[in-house]
C-alpha cells in the first residue's frame, strides 16, 4: 500500500551515499547535510552505480566496460537510431503530401490509408527505436481491479472510448513505449514543431504545441487545449488519444507526485498506465542528470529493462465528474497502489531546488525550505 512521504524522510527509500554527494555540494561540509538533502528530495535521487547526476566514481572494470561500449556500441546505436528516425520522417512526409493544413504549418488531418500507414509504421518504428536503445524485451501486464467500485456496470458506458492515457513519468523513453503501444498524441513545446525531422513527426502524432514561457499558454490555457482535444478524441475515432503525464516532471520511478488536473477536466474516462525501469547498473530514469550524459549512458548499456502495467479504463463517477481534483486524486491513489509507488507531495519547483543544491547553489534554501 502506498503511503504519503512528503515530510517523513524515515519512510523513504535510502538515497545515494553521502560520499557521492559531498563533492557536488560546495556549501555542504558534512555528511549530515547531504543525507538530509537526499531524504528530503528522495523522488529525484539516483541510486544506481553511476551515482548522483551520473558523475559518481566507477570501479576500474566498470570504467573499462563503459569505454568499450562508447567505442563500439554507441556509434552503431546512434546510426541505427538516426536511420529509424529518418525512415519515419519519410513516411510522414509521403503521407502528408497535398494534405490540407500542411502549407500553413498546422496539424495535418490524416484519414483513411494515410492515417493507417502513419499509425502502423509509427508504432513499429517506435518499437524498433526501443530495440536500438537496448529494450529488447518489454514485460507487459494487464491488471484487474480488486473490486468493481471503480468500474460501472452499465454496458453502454463501458464501451465509451477513453480520451487520454494517464501515465507516470520516469524518462523520455516513456513516449517511445506509448507510441509503440497506442500511438497517442501529447503536449510539446511550440519550438518542437520547428525541429528538423521531429517537427513533422510530432505534427502527424497530433501533438498540442504550447508556448510555456508566454502568458497566453499558462496552465489554464494549456488545460483548455487539452480538454478540447480529449473531448474531440471521445467523439472522433480518427483522433489519437492524448498521452498525459499529470506529474508534470520525471522522478526516479519509485514515487508518484501530485497530479495536475488538466487530464481530468473533460470528465472523460482515462486509461491509466504504469511504467517501471528495473536496472542493474544504470537507471533509465531521467531524474537528476543532464540530457546529453543520460543519452550517452543509456546507449552504452547493452541491455535496458522496462515493465508496463496497463490498468482497466477508469470511468469517473458522477461525483468525480463534478470534482476534477477528486477524480485526479483517486486515479493517482489507484496507480500508486497498483504500481507499488510511494506518494509524495513534491513537485517541479522542488526538483529545481534540488538540482540547484546538487550544483552547489542555494543549498541552505534547499535544506530549510518549508513545505508549501
Amino acid at each position: 500500500m502506498a503511503v504519503d512521504t512528503a515530510t517523513t524522510a524515515a519512510d523513504a527509500p535510502p538515497g545515494p551515499d553521502a560520499s557521492a554527494l559531498r563533492p557536488l555540494l560546495s556549501d555542504a561540509t558534512n555528511a549530515g547535510e547531504a543525507e538530509e538533502l537526499n531524504a528530503r528530495y528522495a523522488p529525484y535521487a539516483r541510486r544506481d552505480a553511476y551515482g548522483t547526476m551520473g558523475r559518481g566514481p566507477l570501479p576500474t572494470l566498470q570504467t573499462a566496460r563503459l569505454a568499450l561500449a562508447a567505442a563500439l556500441l554507441l556509434p552503431l546505436r546512434f546510426v541505427a537510431g538516426m536511420l529509424v528516425l529518418l525512415a519515419y520522417y519519410l513516411v510522414c512526409r509521403a503521407c502528408t503530401l497535398f494534405v490540407e493544413g500542411m502549407e500553413k504549418g498546422g496539424r495535418p488531418r490524416l484519414v483513411g490509408w494515410r492515417r493507417e500507414v502513419v499509425v502502423r509504421s509509427g508504432s513499429a518504428l517506435a518499437r524498433a527505436m526501443l530495440f536500438v536503445f537496448g529494450f529488447y524485451w518489454i514485460r507487459e501486464s494487464d491488471r484487474r481491479f480488486p473490486n468493481a467500485e471503480h468500474a460501472h456496470q452499465d454496458q453502454s458506458e463501458e464501451l465509451e472510448r477513453p480520451g487520454a492515457i494517464v501515465s507516470n513519468h520516469v524518462s523520455y523513453v516513456d513516449i517511445l513505449y506509448h507510441m509503440s503501444a497506442s500511438f497517442p498524441s501529447f503536449v510539446a513545446k511550440e519550438s518542437v514543431s520547428r525541429l528538423p525531422l521531429v517537427g513533422l513527426i510530432c505534427k502527424c502524432l497530433g501533438c498540442i504545441f504550447v508556448q510555456r514561457e508566454s502568458k497566453a499558454s499558462d496552465s489554464k490555457g494549456v488545460s483548455g487545449a487539452v480538454t478540447e482535444r480529449v473531448q474531440e478524441v471521445c467523439q472522433d475515432e480518427n483522433s489519437s488519444m492524448m498521452l498525459l503525464f499529470p506529474e508534470g516532471t520525471t522522478t526516479n520511478g519509485d514515487y508518484l507526485l501530485p497530479f495536475k488536473t488538466g487530464a481530468f477536466l473533460a470528465r472523460a474516462p482515462v486509461q491509466p498506465v504504469i511504467l517501471r525501469y528495473p536496472y542493474r547498473r544504470f537507471s533509465p530514469a531521467w531524474d537528476s542528470m543532464d540530457g546529453a550524459r543520460h543519452v550517452f549512458l543509456l546507449l552504452c548499456q547493452f541491455v535496458n529493462y522496462m515493465e508496463a502495467i496497463r490498468l482497466p479504463v477508469y470511468y469517473p463517477s458522477e461525483q468525480e465528474k463534478e470534482d476534477h481534483k477528486l477524480y485526479a486524486n483517486n486515479v493517482r491513489k489507484l496507480m500508486a497502489t497498483e504500481g507499488n509507488l510511494i506518494l509524495s507531495n513534491l513537485g517541479l519547483a522542488d526538483k529545481r531546488v534540488y538540482h540547484a543544491a546538487l550544483n552547489g547553489n542555494s543549498l541552505p534554501a534547499a535544506l530549510h525550505q518549508k513545505d508549501d
